[in-house]
């Protein structure tokens, strides 16, 4: 019967050491993202820390690693599901979600010092000896056996025993070292939050690349529409003898060099989009293709100041946050090594059961130790590792400062590339207008035969510039809003901006 009792207790410490706990949690947040298209949710108190002092995969895991991209094969997509795929699917999203995972399991990790550590161990022995001899097994926890059986030679002994450890104190050195894994786990969160910024970012660079490509192509075919007309006029002019065939000769010129670059932006097309489906996480030729997306003939303006933006990136970009993450970590790295050079209490408990066939062996020991290490000496390496984790602190605040200092440049540097992409909006809209004027007086005047054909193309040639011209500016405006939006950290996972705008209708997707 006494055997079945420490069966079953030495079961029930083997469940407990196979138990997988779920991750802590940091500030009331959770310590990871939920996923790798989501972004962490910043807890207050992580998002300004005090300065400080002088297992296996989970189901939805699998789930979100594998990212299927099958049903939009063939699909027209909107820029949300261009965004929401990429985030899905780049496994740069993965890595860094799957970074923020582990740093989180490290945290609680180390949040185990806080708790007694219980070991069992069993040990188990079987001894023969002539009769008359005298058989040792040994020593074994707890206890050291001889005994003579003279009447069979043989003896076994089954011996168990469990370890309860707990440090009760050491001025500093679990507490910074809970700390330093915390804000470890918060910087790998903000550089997952980083990461998936950097990504909206990519794909929508790109997505507005190829969409700008795409609209050119659609331009320039306009263009070569035009220049078949032209050609048709002048060689119908020709025909009734008030043209010559050099005036048939500059149309088909004008053509065949329409032509020619309608082939070129056709190439560039096919190339945007496979950088857009790299962006996006797919194969380089996956079969997909984007919705019309119109972009309005009037610009938002942003409302805010420079200073104001400036402000705001400062405080709300996850990647000066993950740098003042770390900085807190190498704080709390600190205190660590400064606790290596003082005095710990600890307290240990060790009880044992032995089961033997030798008569009069004690079935249980008990022992209690209370203990305090004093570090004396160590060749100054205690000092030493302080020193260097005092200075690898200061280098982490010099890093905080010098991202700040970077976030401030880039900030107004995309704020000045959206004024003007603002301004070149206007005077691509101007340009447009009077060239597409232009145009249609020079073909008014070739129909009726005051107007020469040189005049016409002349005009042609101008309008087909003002049309790719007001593209890429609008495009660029686009392209600038995002990157002005990614500076300043005022980015949703969807893509869509938070910056403060004059006439959001003007970007709405």
């Amino acid at each position: 019967m006494e055997r079945r009792g420490f069966t079953i207790e030495l079961a029930l410490l083997a469940t407990l050491g196979a138990c997988v706990p779920a991750r802590p949690r940091i500030d009331g947040a959770p310590a990871a993202p939920p996923a790798p298209s989501a972004l962490w949710p910043v807890p207050q108190a992580a998002k300004q820390p005090p300065p400080p002092a002088a297992v296996p995969v989970a189901p939805e895991a699998t789930q979100a690693l594998r990212g299927d991209t099958t049903d939009f094969e063939g699909h027209r997509l909107e820029v949300d599901d261009v965004v929401d795929l990429a985030l899905r699917t780049n496994p740069t999203t993965r890595a860094s979600w799957l970074n923020a995972r582990a740093a989180a399991d490290a945290y609680g990790s180390s949040r185990g010092a806080l708790l007694p550590s219980l070991d069992a161990s069993v040990s188990a022995g079987r001894t023969s000896a002539a009769p008359g001899s005298i058989a040792s097994l040994g020593t074994v926890p707890g206890s050291e056996v001889g005994t003579r059986n003279a009447a069979t030679g043989t003896r076994s002994q089954l011996t168990t025993s469990a370890t309860l450890s707990y440090l009760l104190f050491d001025l500093g050195g679990r507490s910074g070292s809970i700390e330093e894994a915390k804000q470890r786990a918060i910087a790998a969160d903000l550089t997952h939050n980083a990461t998936v910024h950097d990504v909206i970012l990519q794909v929508e660079s790109a997505l507005f690349s190829y969409l700008a490509t795409r609209s050119l192509r659609e331009a320039q075919e306009v263009s070569v529409q035009e220049a078949v007309a032209d050609t048709a006029a002048a060689a119908e002019r020709m025909h009734v003898g008030v043209a010559t065939l050099a005036e048939v000769l500059q149309a088909r010129t004008q053509l065949a060099q329409g032509r020619l670059q309608l082939a070129t932006l056709q190439g560039q097309e096919i190339t945007t989009k496979g950088n857009l489906a790299t962006a996006m996480g797919l194969p380089a030729n996956a079969r997909f293709d984007v919705g019309d997306v119109q972009v309005s003939d009037t610009v938002a303006h942003v409302t805010a100041s420079v200073d104001s933006l400036i402000n705001a990136a400062v405080a709300t970009r996850p990647d000066v946050a993950e740098v003042r993450a770390e900085a807190a970590s190498l704080a709390a790295a600190v205190r660590v090594a400064r606790s290596a050079g003082y005095p710990a209490l600890t307290l240990s408990t060790t009880t044992s059961s032995i089961q033997s066939t030798q008569v009069g062996v004690s079935p249980r020991n008990a022992q209690l130790f209370l203990g305090v290490q004093i570090p004396i000496f160590n060749g100054f390496s205690r000092q030493y590792d302080t020193r260097a984790a005092r200075e690898q602190y200061d280098a982490g605040l010099a890093r905080l400062a010098s991202t700040r200092q970077q976030v401030t440049g880039q900030v107004f540097a995309a704020y000045s590339a959206l004024t003007t992409a603002n301004d070149r909006v206007r005077a691509a809209r101007d340009l447009l207008v009077a060239a597409q004027q232009s145009a249609d007086v020079a073909l008014g005047r070739y129909r009726e035969g005051v107007g020469t054909i040189v005049d016409l193309l002349l005009a042609r040639s101008a309008l087909a510039t003002a049309r790719a011209e007001d593209i890429q500016a609008r495009w660029e405006w686009r392209t600038a809003l995002a990157q002005l939006a990614h500076d300043t950290g005022l980015f949703t996972t969807t893509g869509r901006t938070q910056l403060p705008l004059s006439n959001a209708s003007s970007n709405e997707r």
